[in-house]
Order: C-alpha cells, then sequence, then structure tokens
C-alpha cells in the first residue's frame, strides 16, 4: 500500500533577514517537480527560482538547517505551495508499506548535489593553498627506485620520514604560485600543485612508497601530504550572512578570461567569513572617462575623470575555503570574466 505524505523540509524560523516578497518566481515555474538522477540542487531551484542563490529563502530554513540540511533524493516530488500568500516548497515522499517475506533493498540512495560533481572534485582534496614555508617540515621524495629521474606510476620511491601511524596514502605536491592581493600586495598564501598520489609500503627514517598515480611528472625532492578524506559537497547555495567585498585574483586554467563552469581564486577565505555555498555577484569595475565639463567650466573643483558604474556580469559560488582565499565555480557570466573583478555580496 502506497501512502504519501508531505512534510516540510524545514521548521519556518528564518534566520535569514529577507522577506519572502523579494523572491522572485520564474514565469513558467512548474507547480511540481520530480527529482531524477543528474539533478542539481542549483539546477532545480533556477526551475522555480529567478535567483537560485535564494533557495533556503522559499523553504524558510535558519541558519542551523542550513549547516544541517535535509537532503533531496532522486524520486522525491518538489511542490511549489503559494497558499500563504507566500511562495514556499514542499517535499512530497512517497513510502512504501513492507509485507512479511523475502523484500529486495535497493543500494543506498545518494542525495542530490548542490553542482556538477566532476567539475569541483579534483579541487575539493587538491590543489593545497598553504603558508609560504609549509611544505619545508613536509616528508621528502629523496630518491627513485634505480636512480629515476622521473617517477611515474608503479615506480618505488624513497621519502625522508614517515612514521607508522602517520597514513598510508599520500598526496605529492610541489611549490607553486604565490598568490597575492591586488590591492595590498600581501602574500595570501603559496597554491601547492598537485603532481600525484602515492602509497607507503614500509614506514621508517627513510621511508618506501610507489608511485600510485601521477596528474604531472614527479621529482627527487617533491613533498608529501598525508591524503584526507574528500568532503560533503551538497552544501546550500545561499548568500553570505554580512557585505563581503574581493577580487578574483586567478584563474585555474591559467588563461586571462573565464566563464561559466571555470574555477577561480578570489582573495577572501574563512577569515572574511566566507563558507562553502556562499554565492557571490561578479562585477567589472567601471572605466575612468575624461569629464567634458572640466575643460569647460575651468573650474578646479570639477573632477577631470569620472568613474561608470560597476556593471554585474554573473555569479559565482564558493565551494572550498582557506583562512584567506578561496576557490569558487562560475555559475552564470553575461560576458567573459576576467582576473581582478570584484565580487561582492549579491
Amino acid at each position: 500500500m502506497y501512502k504519501y505524505i508531505i512534510t516540510l523540509l524545514s521548521l519556518c524560523c528564518l534566520a535569514l533577514p529577507a522577506a519572502a516578497d523579494d523572491l522572485q518566481l520564474q514565469e513558467n515555474h512548474p507547480d511540481r517537480y520530480v527529482v531524477v538522477k543528474g539533478d542539481t540542487l542549483w539546477g532545480i531551484s533556477g526551475k522555480f527560482l529567478k535567483d537560485p542563490w535564494k533557495w533556503p529563502k522559499i523553504w524558510k530554513m535558519n541558519r542551523q538547517q542550513i549547516k544541517n540540511p535535509h537532503w533531496i533524493y532522486p524520486g522525491d516530488v518538489i511542490v511549489l505551495d503559494t497558499s500563504s500568500g507566500h511562495p514556499e516548497l514542499r517535499l512530497l515522499r512517497e513510502t512504501v508499506t513492507l509485507q512479511p517475506g523475502i523484500r529486495e533493498e535497493p543500494l543506498e540512495k545518494q542525495p542530490i548535489p548542490t553542482i556538477a560533481p566532476n567539475v569541483i572534485s579534483p579541487f575539493l582534496s587538491q590543489p593545497l593553498v598553504i603558508e609560504n614555508d609549509a611544505l619545508d617540515g613536509a616528508p621528502t621524495i629523496i630518491a627513485g627506485q634505480e636512480n629515476r629521474v622521473v617517477l611515474s606510476p608503479g615506480v618505488k620511491v624513497y621519502v625522508s620520514k614517515i612514521n607508522e601511524g602517520d597514513g598510508l596514502l599520500w598526496h605529492v605536491y610541489r611549490n607553486g604560485k604565490t598568490l597575492t592581493d591586488p590591492t595590498t600586495g600581501e602574500v595570501l598564501g603559496v597554491e601547492a600543485f598537485y603532481l600525484g598520489d602515492a602509497k607507503v609500503s614500509k614506514y621508517g627514517e627513510p621511508a618506501t612508497a610507489e608511485i600510485v598515480t601521477a596528474k604531472e611528472e614527479i621529482f627527487k625532492d617533491d613533498k608529501l601530504v598525508a591524503a584526507t578524506e574528500t568532503p560533503f559537497t551538497s552544501f546550500v547555495p545561499r548568500a553570505p550572512d554580512g557585505q563581503v567585498e574581493g577580487s578574483i585574483i586567478a584563474n585555474y586554467s591559467g588563461v586571462n578570461e573565464a566563464g561559466p563552469n571555470s574555477v577561480v581564486t578570489i582573495n577572501r577565505g574563512k577569515n572574511d567569513g566566507l563558507e562553502e555555498g556562499h554565492v557571490l555577484a561578479i562585477y567589472r569595475n567601471g572605466q575612468l572617462i575624461k569629464n567634458p565639463q572640466e575643460k569647460k567650466s575651468g573650474d578646479d573643483n570639477i573632477p577631470a575623470e569620472i568613474k561608470l558604474p560597476n556593471e554585474r556580469i554573473g555569479l559565482l559560488m564558493v565551494f572550498r575555503t582557506f583562512e584567506r582565499v578561496s576557490y569558487a565555480l562560475i555559475m552564470q557570466a553575461s560576458e567573459p570574466v576576467n582576473i581582478l573583478d570584484i565580487v561582492q555580496t549579491p
């Protein structure tokens, strides 16, 4: 026997200050939507809302529920409810009453992610933003099997020191580019370049390991960092609680211009209140133009140049934060996004 149970995804206690009437629904929004495998939270949000990052407001989620949300799974039905005069989304789930006897249990369903995981998964554990000298004391490759210079998968390597209990799987890194603040010139960190993975076969000083994977060529003097479990990626897209303003300081692809699904680095991080899931608007800095009134009037008080307004050109979502920088994925862009473009709370 089948029974349908409508449940609120979350309580009606709001922690977000904006009122529900600033929620703009899509003109062709559905009244209900059945979640399918391959959906993302951002994509479903866009079916109902013009601003997908306002997702917590239409669910009436408070701060605690944002950090520990009730996940949405394939097969769930999302219903738009406007009976209160304000749009709300509710979850319709189907439950099954089982009869005695043999039953087959399907594999555990996975909740839908916020954004396509294949785009950001390499960035969840690597690259690594570190302090300038953080790798100096890390385990170091001191030699390769049979004095090989290029260390490829399957090759045995010798490492300065790894103690038993330090871990079995390790990432191989090399110091990469230095990240600096474009305004102050201050060094924010070093982006350690991920090279591959190694597995320890013998602990000690030196230790023995085997190169398991190699994204780039690995050499003597490259560093090892203990592998960590990849964090869960289904964070909730939303605006920061306060005003955040920063700049795009790097495009991970190495080119000057970026577009949707490009990963960029911004000069704001945990110290600035940023969290995974925070959405920021991207603005192009307004140009300075000559003031046509300045010469005509002869008045020294009239500025020689006028700054045009900043123009909003897109949205990005933060998916990994460090102390002073963050990685973000460009979700929308009306024109190419450049290094030094401004990011701020939408």
